[in-house]
Parts: structure tokens; sequence; C-alpha cells
């Protein structure tokens, strides 16, 4: 296994266009984790809109935050893993993060909502044992939580790795909504989000990676 490891990052890395776009996508990802991070704290001061939920009306308020982060760190680190033996298909996955979050930061400008009705506060568990960071309560439209474990179903490869991925984001979505951290709609939009940013990141790599020179 780790001789295969090696052999296919040794044929990716003996091509200049493969690593031209391994490390524009190391800057891209890293720009736009640190744009998000600096919009998160912005957003927070701006006024929005409270949303009619009918959903989450009917919905308790329930702590799940553990189970929350759980399940979106298992399918990051799955998916990592899965994806190592395979680097284009790595670097496509990397990019559709980077640009899921260039997208969340142009949706919460255009639609700036405030928190749910009986939000409980999703904590991260790592900040909480680690100390430091922020919590936000207006990171909404869209859910990062959701949309990110739904990529990770549509990049891996493996079909039970692909199944319990799809499952992983389900669960995120319900858990979500059960402790009022997301409006329905957040919820809803976050997988076509996720599925537009991974083809166009396929297109970007296949026009890099395979145009005729």
């Amino acid at each position: 296994m780790n001789i295969e490891l090696a052999l296919s990052w040794r044929d990716a890395l003996r091509s200049r266009r493969f690593l031209m776009l391994g490390a524009g996508t190391a800057v891209f990802l890293i720009g736009a984790l640190l744009s998000l991070n600096s919009y998160l704290q912005f957003n927070e001061q701006r006024s929005g809109v409270a949303l009619a939920d009918p959903v989450l009306a009917r919905l308790p308020a329930v702590e799940l935050s553990w189970a929350i982060f759980a399940l979106i760190y298992g399918s990051l680190i799955a998916t990592v893993v899965s994806l190592a033996r395979q680097p284009r298909p790595l670097v496509i996955a990397l990019q559709a993060y980077a640009l899921l979050a260039v997208v969340r930061i142009a949706m919460m400008y255009t639609i700036p909502l405030e928190a749910p009705a009986g939000m409980i506060m999703l904590v991260d568990p790592l900040v909480r044992v680690f100390g430091g960071g922020e919590n936000w309560a207006k990171d909404l439209f869209f859910s990062g939580h959701t949309s990110t474990t739904f990529l990770c179903a549509l990049s891996v490869r493996s079909r039970p790795l692909k199944l319990a991925c799809f499952v992983a984001c389900a669960t995120v979505a319900v858990f979500v909504l059960l402790q009022h951290v997301h409006y329905t709609i957040d919820v809803l939009v976050a997988p076509f989000v996720a599925f537009g940013t991974l083809h166009l990141a396929r297109a970007v790599s296949g026009w890099v990676l395979d145009r005729q020179r």
C-alpha cells in the first residue's frame, strides 16, 4: 500500500502541470479558509433577517455538537485517507472545498440572516478541548456542515465509504436542524452547492491537466 501511494505521487509530481495545479490549489485553499474566518467575524456584527421556519418550529432544540463534529471530522479524515493514493481526485476535492468557502462568503454577504429562534450554539469539541477559537451564530446560508459532508460523499470512490458519507451527511443535516443552528433552507441548498463546486473543480482541473499543449 505504501509503495502504491509513493508510486502514485511520484508519477503525479513528475507532471509540471500537476505541480502548478497542486501549488495553486494549496494557495487557494489557505486563502479561502482565512478569508472565510475573517468574514465570519465581520458577519457576526451585521443585522440580518429572521426567517419563519415551520420545520424548526416543530422540532425540540437538542444539544448535538459532539455528534455533529464527530460525523464531519470522520467524513473529512476518511475522504483524505481514501484519496491519498489518488493525487488528482484529492486535489479536485480540495479545490471544491475551497470553492465552497468562497461561495459561502458570497451567499452570506448577499443573504444576511439572524440566528434561528431557540438556537443552541454549536461548539467545536476541538475548540473546547484546546481552547481559543470562536463560535458563530450567523454562519447560516448555506450550511457548511451539510455541504462539507455531502462533498465528501461525492468525492470518495469506494462505494461503501460513499454510502457511509451520504448517511453521515443526512445525519448532520437532521442534527443541525435539531440543534436549531440552521434554517431548513440552509440545509436544503447545501448539497446543490457542493455538487456544483465539485463539478467546477473537475472542469478547471481537466482544463489545466488535459488540454493540448
